[in-house]
């Protein structure tokens, strides 16, 4: 089922159409109304359509960032349970590998 929330994000009021809750949505557009004030805050951009990209390129970047971490954490953990492993009898690391 299909929700419309209203947000604002710079000062503009938009109507969203979503099948999310509507409180993540206006989380979500909270998150971007958040950076792109902060690249209008800076000073250095006037023309709201720019902020909203550079804000775009933010978010996208710490988007990726998390997935960085992610996979390395997914990593190390893969290899601590090698590890780990290792120091089974050897009966119960062949009953892991079901």
């Amino acid at each position: 089922m299909k929700h419309a929330v209203k947000v604002t994000i710079v000062d503009e009021e938009l109507t969203v159409r979503s099948e999310l809750d509507p409180e993540y949505t206006r989380q979500v557009a909270s998150h971007v109304d958040a950076a792109i004030r902060r690249v209008l805050a800076s000073g250095q951009i006037v023309e709201s359509h720019k902020a909203a990209i550079l804000a775009a390129l933010a978010i996208t970047d710490e988007l990726f960032q998390a997935k960085r971490q992610q996979q390395d954490l997914a990593a190390r953990l893969k290899q601590m349970a090698g590890d780990l492993a290792r120091l089974l009898p050897p009966q119960k690391r062949q009953s892991l590998a079901l």
